[in-house]
């Protein structure tokens, strides 16, 4: 649904009114585009005295083709301020951040870029452990200082991962990542030698990918952006749906499979479709999700148990046969799709809440075990994104949705899809266990 406000605000009348009651006035967020400059405008990179980053940093960045200053410059707008924190081990030594960032931080352009790298702190003790979360603060209070659709990340590298940044930063510095704000990110030792695709263009080329619930929406946007990258995706939907999958799968040139994730023998059905026509499957993404919302003293047994199943049960029950089976790949990617009500609550969707939570415990969980087999599993949780469902919500809560983030306005389904196409990529084996919100840094939540 278009989001009418913002595209008052573009107006002449929106452009004199909008400034001057002191109204949001929602920024043009610089979206991705094949050709496209990774970023408009140079790379400042900083990093504090004896920092382990900066160097593998300044190589990676140079590799993906963007200019890269290591001083600043007068009147120059940057497209990014990237700023290596792994030297900082004392609570006294963050007054690096404030030397780096506070003469230049208004010389971020539109849709800049801000990105912070650390060690986790849960990695080290003492005051280091101190000064490292306190990174957090930082990089979460920029995002919101921030202005004309730049962003703010922080990203926690472990020791011995630091040539594993490159997907990581290549997805954050890039447009793609234009509706990711205010996230915190790891990356581990595990899938630390993991070697660049042979093109960051189309990175999945080769590899098979699942996408249930594709038949509209979210699905459709990550199984289009699957498919761009380079994946044979099948798009998995409910028979009902059948009309709308076919035309997605003809659109990317996939395989549609019509199937109810929840009945019994659905994940014995499944892994046989994957084996006999695929021989296995590289990535799985758990795109399928009902609500069915009422508050709590009015909801029906049948109707948490509809959305618990669906939403939770149902994929527990996949990644079981596709892992027991060995259908899914060694190397191979699992990734959850949770929401901000997993993370915040929401009034009237205690069933919802719950699923989505349980998808953030299911990341939790299966981080290990994918981690022996090379793979990795993850989730994002979206925040409020411009779809039929969110159409149909009241107007006034509708805007609150939107302008409650730091980006004031809603997302678009491709955010959700490029931020799923970045965990895919086989040069992100290093990043495992993450859940990263897709919501503009909304004002909600954690």
């Amino acid at each position: 649904m278009a989001d009418r406000y913002q595209k008052f605000t573009k107006t002449p009348i929106g452009r004199f009114v909008v400034p001057k009651l002191g109204l949001p006035n929602p920024p043009t967020l610089r979206r991705y585009q094949p050709g496209q400059p990774p970023l408009d405008g140079p790379a400042l990179l900083g990093a504090a005295p004896n920092g382990r980053l900066e160097k593998p940093l300044r190589t990676q960045l140079d590799a993906a083709g963007i200019e890269v200053l290591t001083a600043p410059v007068d009147d120059q707008r940057y497209g990014a301020l990237v700023f290596d924190a792994s030297g900082i081990t004392d609570p006294a030594d963050l007054r690096e951040l404030h030397r780096f960032f506070s003469p230049v931080i208004r010389k971020v352009g539109a849709s800049g870029r801000v990105v912070v790298l650390g060690t986790p702190p849960e990695h080290v003790e003492g005051r280091e452990r101190i000064a490292q979360r306190a990174l957090e603060g930082f990089t979460r209070s920029v995002g919101k200082e921030l202005k004309r659709g730049a962003t703010s990340q922080l990203v926690y590298v472990a020791r011995g991962a630091e040539e594993a940044t490159e997907s990581t930063m290549r997805f954050l510095l890039s447009a793609k990542s234009a509706f990711v704000d205010g996230q915190v990110i790891r990356i581990g030792t595990h899938g630390k030698t993991s070697s660049a695709p042979e093109s960051w263009d189309r990175p999945l080329a080769g590899r098979i990918a699942l996408v249930t619930g594709a038949s509209r929406g979210i699905g459709a946007a990550i199984a289009r952006v699957l498919a761009r990258d380079g994946a044979h995706v099948v798009a998995l939907d409910i028979p009902a749906q059948g009309a709308d999958l076919a035309k997605v799968t003809n659109d990317v040139g996939g395989s549609a499979l019509q199937l109810d994730i929840t009945a019994p023998d659905a994940p014995d059905r499944l892994a046989g479709y994957l084996t006999e026509r695929h021989g296995g499957v590289d990535v799985v993404v758990h795109n399928a999700g009902i609500t069915r919302d009422k508050t709590l003293a009015n909801l029906t047994e049948s109707a948490w148990s509809a959305v618990l199943t669906v939403n939770l049960v149902a994929q527990l029950a996949v990644n079981d046969k596709l892992l027991a089976d060995k259908v899914l790949r060694d190397n191979g990617r699992i990734v959850g799709v949770s929401s901000i009500a997993g993370i915040a609550g929401n009034v009237g969707q205690t069933n919802y809440a719950t699923s989505k939570a349980g998808v953030i415990g299911m990341v939790n969980d299966g981080a290990p075990t994918l981690a022996e087999r090379g793979g990795t599993i993850n989730a994002v949780a979206p925040g409020f994104i411009e779809t039929k469902m969110t159409a149909a919500v009241p107007l006034f809560i509708r805007e609150a949705g939107r302008r409650m983030s730091s980006l004031t306005q809603g997302g678009l389904p491709v955010d959700v899809a490029e931020t799923i196409a970045w965990y895919a990529n086989p040069a992100s084996a290093a990043v495992n266990g993450n859940v990263v919100r897709v919501c503009g840094q909304a004002l909600i939540g954690a």
